[in-house]
């Protein structure tokens, strides 16, 4: 065995047992190396540490093994399932790695089907919003109150089947509040997207037939459809009720051009997942086209990382087992399978572009509960599908290649355009800062951070700007930029040695400060908003105030202020005439309109935008949305809604209103001031 490991570890390896199971690698800073699974722990964990490997890129991971972890399973399924969940945790750096990104939408129909129904005898009474199902985009978790359908590949393909129903079976689309209200037919109703229900102008009995005929279209069974609305159409006309035949013939009429213009399987094969890879120039796409009730919904693009490096390892891992090395298409498709379903509905069947292992379908089948088969070689309407899905997954990989490559001279260009020196182009950073709010409601800073050559949505921060003069954006940039870089600051301040000559300070992870930052969306709610470097470069959304009042913050805080650069917009405020201001003293620099270095720029200036934008929006319409509760208020009628409204003058300010202010208003108890506040807060 190795002499480079300690004792201590080696000792572990020579004490494994000859069973499944799966082990993890880590470095010494307690970074996880590798996640791997064996059917005989000892033998294979023991293959890593039998020979000297050298300066080959194997070699390179087993020299950082500092420690392991080791996990003993039941079986070899068992193992598999375990793996590639702890790769979705750990993120480890030798394994193939898909992003965690299983935010499907969801097609919704309210109500569960046990809940709603009609009998004669109330066929004629008053109904309500609940009696008349509607149909909704959503995503989130899933319930037994309501039914889904899909997931959906895109919000898009969910907005495209719900006009569908609107067109063949006229649901409601509207929210229940607007129904409860309506006393004319809106403007879907007159183009024959809806038929009525919130006036009464279609029969109850009628309307949920419509919704079981809709299920049963988006579950497949458009032949049952069609079929029951021929019977239906038969028996008015025999009545002599033509109108109602009429209708019925009209949506018979829209269902087949429906048919007839996508594609669609009328066969046993309702719910199917099409998988297609490709490999080029070290990166892949894994293309995932989905079947749900016989139609082509859509497909979305993923993008693993960790390729190179992961595969050197497999095939040592199957070297071992005495097996043939797996061609990459291969090893990344299964990783995708087994990654991607955990925790996501697994349709019956894979339709795959390349032949993937019988052990993982069987150990997925097992997992999921559902039998599920996989085919590679398909005939007739699936080599249809599959061949749509290989085609998108060449033009998505062409795209990411094409993009990368102009990332990457973008940030050569601004580079050299501003006579930066980063100690390397892969690792240059800059971080953009704008503010946002309405009027001086609802003030938010944002931070969006460029690294790599692309976007670290990751690294994102928002910072919720008090205390200031409502609409100055002077001191909402003061107040950011003082608490993303004062922790930097004092660190340097503390220990000269953590701060190379270039002033880029390194802050452990965990003594970032508490400043009531927000995370990007995706991911985890975090209060860390402090720098752990200074990057290369500080860009700031406005001209020479708005540099201004940044120098004074670096000045104050004892940093470089060089990397301070102000985007001020040009003539008429016109895109592709803005210049960079300095902060330093430098002149003014106009890149010039068609300047790669003022793209990038442009770029990383309107993401910064758009993110403070939408997290402004959102804070203001949680308040907004908190006094939209005065509705829900037993007590509250519209009289004393309105009165509310017209004292404070506005929702927020109900909001912000004390418990005796509320009271003061006419018609409004301490009790019931006490309930409202309570809603409100």
């Amino acid at each position: 065995m190795s002499a480079a490991h300690s004792e201590q570890l080696l000792a572990e390896v020579a004490a494994l047992p000859q069973l499944p199971g799966v082990y993890r690698y880590f470095d010494a800073e307690g970074g996880v190396l590798y996640v791997g699974k064996a059917r005989n722990l000892k033998k294979r964990v023991s293959s890593y540490f039998q020979k000297n490997h050298g300066g080959t890129r194997i070699g390179h991971m087993i020299s950082k093994i500092a420690r392991m972890e080791t996990t003993v399973v039941r079986s070899e399924a068992e193992a598999l399932l375990l793996e590639n969940n702890l790769i979705k945790a750990l993120d480890p750096k030798y394994n193939i790695l898909f992003r965690d990104d299983k935010s499907y939408p969801y097609l919704k129909i309210h109500g569960a089907p046990d809940k709603v129904g009609f009998d004669d005898a109330a066929a004629h009474g008053p109904h309500s919003a609940a009696d008349f199902p509607r149909v909704a985009y959503y995503r989130g978790a899933v319930d037994r109150k309501h039914r889904y359908f899909g997931p959906y590949p895109s919000a898009w393909a969910v907005k495209e089947s719900i006009q569908l129903l609107q067109k063949v079976f006229r649901l409601r689309t509207c929210e229940d509040t607007v129904f409860a209200n309506r006393t004319r037919p809106c403007l879907l109703y007159q183009i024959k997207r809806c038929s009525g229900p919130c006036v009464n102008l279609v029969a109850p009995k009628d309307y949920q037939q419509d919704v079981r005929n809709a299920e049963a279209f988006l579950r497949g069974d458009t032949q049952t459809v069609l079929a029951q609305l021929e019977k239906r159409m038969t028996t008015h006309a025999e009545r002599l009720e033509f109108e109602q035949a009429a209708e019925l013939r009209n949506q018979m009429s829209a269902l087949s051009k429906v048919l007839h213009q996508q594609s669609v399987d009328t066969g046993s094969d309702k719910d199917a997942d099409v998988l297609a890879v490709k490999v080029q120039g070290g990166k892949a796409c894994v293309n995932l086209a989905m079947v749900r009730g016989g139609r082509h919904l859509g497909d979305r693009p993923y993008f693993p990382s960790h390729i190179e490096d992961a595969t050197v390892v497999q095939d040592f891992d199957d070297a071992q087992d005495a097996a043939p090395s797996q061609p990459v298409e291969v090893q990344i498709l299964e990783a995708f399978i087994a990654q991607h379903y955990i925790g996501v509905p697994v349709p019956p069947t894979l339709i795959t572009s390349v032949q993937v292992s019988r052990e993982l379908i069987d150990a997925l089948s097992d997992q999921s509960g559902v039998r599920i088969t996989a085919v590679h070689q398909p005939r007739e309407q699936r080599r249809l599908w599959l061949e749509m899905a290989q085609k998108n997954a060449d033009l998505q990989l062409a795209r990411l290649l094409a993009e990368e490559g102009s990332q990457q001279s973008r940030t050569r260009a601004l580079v050299d355009s501003l006579h930066l020196e980063p100690d390397e182009l892969e690792g240059f950073r800059v971080e953009c800062f704008d503010i946002s709010h309405t009027a001086g409601e609802a003030t938010q800073a944002s931070c969006v951070v460029y690294h790599h050559h692309k976007m670290q949505n990751g690294e994102y921060r928002r910072y919720n700007i008090d205390g200031i003069t409502p609409g100055d954006d002077y001191a909402a940039m003061r107040q950011v930029l003082t608490r993303r870089y004062s922790r930097l600051a004092e660190v340097g301040r503390d220990s000269p040695e953590a701060s190379p000559p270039d002033g880029e300070a390194e802050v452990p992870a965990a003594a970032e400060p508490d400043t009531g930052a927000e995370a990007a969306p995706k991911k985890k709610a975090s209060t860390r908003g402090g720098a752990t470097r200074l990057p290369d470069l500080v860009l700031v959304d406005g001209g020479r105030g708005q540099v201004s009042m940044a120098r004074e913050v670096f000045a104050e805080l004892g940093l470089d202020l060089s990397v301070i650069v102000g985007v001020e917009k040009g003539e008429g405020r016109r895109v592709g005439l803005e210049e960079l201001v300095f902060a330093d003293g430098r002149e003014k620099v106009y890149l010039g309109k068609d300047s790669a270095a003022l793209m990038l720029v442009a770029q990383i200036r309107d993401e910064a935008h758009r993110f403070a934008i939408t997290g402004m929006r959102a804070r203001r319409a949680k308040v907004r949305v908190g006094g939209s509760k005065l509705e829900e208020i037993p007590g509250v009628g519209a009289k004393k809604r309105a009165r509310l409204l017209q004292r404070f003058g506005g929702i927020r300010g109900v909001a912000s209103a004390g418990v005796d202010d509320i009271a003061s208003v006419e018609g409004i108890g301490r009790e019931l001031a006490e309930e409202i506040y309570r809603a409100l807060h």
